[in-house]
């Protein structure tokens, strides 16, 4: 008599059901790659932003140059440079006089006289991003009515 050792169910069925399959994995790469293009294109161009933050900070600049020189009493001047940009009226160094971004370029090249009136007349500043030989990528205009403070606006001057 021969004895028979129980034989699981495992090592008689055949090898299916271990791995995926090619379509699968094809399917999980597709979805992959579709989400990741969906992700790439709501993505902010880095030069836009750039021009945006650069049109905060000089509208920041040119109300805090405005009150000083509302303190003082003293005219103050916006003027665009080669570096940059200055204030004529305030001692060297008082405020940042250069643009952070290096592609940056000023449109308008009429100086922005800031005070020391409470009112001034109504004034503007263009800024665009360069690129290279093509238009420019993007242009902000800043904004007073000579009442209230500069605010950043999309397209062109008021």
């Amino acid at each position: 008599m021969k004895l028979r050792l129980p034989v699981s169910h495992a090592a008689q069925a055949p090898a299916r059901g271990r791995g995926a399959t090619l379509l699968e994995l094809l399917l999980v790469v597709f979805i992959i790659a579709l989400a990741s293009a969906g992700v790439s294109l709501s993505l902010p161009d880095s030069r836009a932003v750039q021009l945006e933050r650069e049109a905060d900070r000089l509208a920041a600049l040119l109300d805090a140059a405005r009150a000083a020189s509302r303190a003082s009493g003293m005219p103050v001047i916006w003027r665009p440079t080669e570096q940059g940009f200055a204030f004529d009226g305030l001692p060297p160094k008082t405020l940042p006089e250069t643009w952070l971004a290096p592609d940056l370029t000023q449109v308008s090249a009429e100086p922005v006289v800031l005070g020391p009136e409470p009112i001034m007349q109504a004034q503007w500043v263009r800024l665009s991003a360069a690129s290279g030989s093509e238009a420019p990528l993007r242009t902000v205009t800043l904004a007073s009515d000579g009442l209230r403070p500069f605010v950043v606006m999309n397209g062109s001057a008021p």
